[in-house]
């Protein structure tokens, strides 16, 4: 469960990114995070990243309170996170399976595990012919399905997706989503953060709606933002 309660958020320059944020998102949860430029998305990704810290409010991720958390442990609580961005972020000069085996080999997975783990997230993805491939050889598609192999591939508890889709076609980006809602259907916790409005309201799931800071609407699902 994810617990996110009076969170505010101040940079240096005055710049206030979030105000008074109050979210709960339960354990198998896929939802929705949208809002224009500027709303405040990627300051919330960002601190559920642990990549900055809030200047008021409390942010507890499975019973861990990220406001309190000792740099020390950081490492470790973004071990228990899947994160799969808008550029891909994949390694030019590395296979695609080389891609997916090297978020295991940096914690110390053993050989003998990653090489049963890499085909598993392969297959899951739709990609196991593929494993020789490098990124340059592969679709925008097929590169966001190696990002999201690589995300998954040491179990994470949730997903965390910063606009999956950006870069991609409406064929392609509603492939990523069903993908997404497979992964979702295996118990991890998926977090879009999207500006898609069409996407959005073809999925029907949960919607956070952010506007300059604020939580503008929390619906079941479709939200209520215009990116006009």
């Amino acid at each position: 469960m994810i617990e996110i309660t009076d969170l505010n958020k101040v940079y240096k320059a005055g710049t206030r990114a979030l105000k008074n944020v109050n979210i709960t998102i339960e354990d198998g949860e896929f939802v929705f995070i949208m809002g224009r430029s500027g709303s405040g998305k990627s300051t919330l990704m960002k601190l559920l990243l642990k990549e900055t810290e809030p200047t008021s409010g409390r942010i507890i991720v499975n019973d861990m309170d990220l406001t309190r958390m000792p740099r020390r442990y950081v490492p470790k609580y973004r071990r228990r996170l899947g994160v799969v961005f808008q550029d891909f972020r994949l390694l030019k000069d590395k296979t695609v399976y080389e891609n997916v085996a090297f978020a295991q080999r940096v914690i110390g997975v053993p050989i003998r595990t990653i090489r049963e783990n890499v085909p598993e997230m392969l297959r899951l993805v739709g990609l196991s012919s593929k494993y020789k491939s490098y990124p340059n050889e592969l679709s925008g598609g097929e590169q966001q399905r190696v990002a999201i192999a690589r995300a998954l591939v040491n179990s994470p508890e949730i997903l965390l997706a910063d606009e999956p889709t950006g870069n991609l076609d409406a064929h392609n980006s509603m492939e990523i989503m069903g993908l997404l809602e497979k992964i979702n259907d295996r118990g991890t916790t998926v977090i879009v953060v999207t500006h898609s409005q069409e996407i959005v309201s073809q999925m029907g799931r949960r919607v956070i709606t952010l506007d300059r800071g604020i939580v503008l609407d929390d619906s079941g699902e479709g939200g209520i933002y215009d990116e006009n």
